[in-house]
């Protein structure tokens, strides 16, 4: 049992070192939307690996939206903001690190007031028991939780915001949110070194578990409505200030 827990750590593969290092040239704009990029044979010579790694590193590429492969035609950059993939979403995350340029913040915002507020609704209505119990934990959590701790009660927030889109029993929007959850709890930690943000979330997380306690699901809408109003003015606050 042991041994098949402490298997070998293992680097990159080649394919994956080369996917990543063309996913920020062309994130970072230095390949150009519509840029040709050489052929195979001679990425491979430029870059000292075989001509396989270039073709599965480019077949990821294309899997992801950022490049278009085309028989006799060769590999051109895509404008991944028209082809990318929810797998692209999580790497354009990654790829700034937490550190979002203003037009996918805005929109990163919008997605989540559209979206939530009716998950929020679900939650309350489709909850399990087990769940409620798991609210009602992650409440004693945050209680216990010293207010200097920014890091723990972050992660708390990501937790019980996760479980109301678990509990809504949708199976697409927690693996979404998972992909949020570098910038998420990155920015999210920011305005949690406010003890009074702090105090003033954890009273919505309380309402929110009520309502979906009772099962009263307008409620526990026009709670989450609340609590993302909140979260979003609380962040311009910080980014102004900052």
């Amino acid at each position: 049992m042991m041994e098949a827990l402490l298997e070998p750590i293992k680097t990159e593969s080649l394919k994956d070192v080369f996917v990543h290092r063309f996913e920020e040239l062309i994130l970072s704009g230095k390949f150009r939307i519509g840029q040709k990029l050489p052929p195979e044979r001679e990425l491979a010579l430029q870059l000292g690996v075989s001509r396989p790694v270039v073709h599965e590193g480019l077949v990821e590429l294309a899997a992801r939206g950022l490049v278009t492969l085309t028989p006799r035609v060769g590999t051109v950059v895509n404008d991944y903001r028209r082809e990318g993939s929810l797998t692209l979403l999580s790497s354009l995350i990654q790829y700034q690190k937490g550190k979002l340029e203003p037009g996918l913040l805005e929109s990163l915002l919008q997605l989540r007031m559209m979206m939530e507020p009716t998950f929020a609704r679900l939650a309350a209505l489709h909850r399990t028991d087990e769940q409620l119990a798991r609210f009602r934990g992650i409440l004693l959590e945050e209680e216990a939780a010293p207010r200097r701790n920014a890091r723990k009660i972050t992660d708390l927030d990501f937790e019980f915001h996760l479980l109301v889109a678990v509990a809504s029993g949708n199976t697409v929007y927690p693996l979404l949110l998972n992909s949020f959850r570098p910038v998420y709890t990155n920015l999210s930690g920011q305005f949690f070194r406010d003890p009074q943000v702090i105090t003033t979330v954890h009273q919505y997380h309380r309402d929110l578990t009520r309502a979906i306690e009772r099962k009263s699901d307008k409620k526990a809408e026009s709670v989450m409505k609340a609590i993302l109003a909140h979260g979003e003015q609380t962040l311009r606050d910080v980014i102004d200030a900052g």
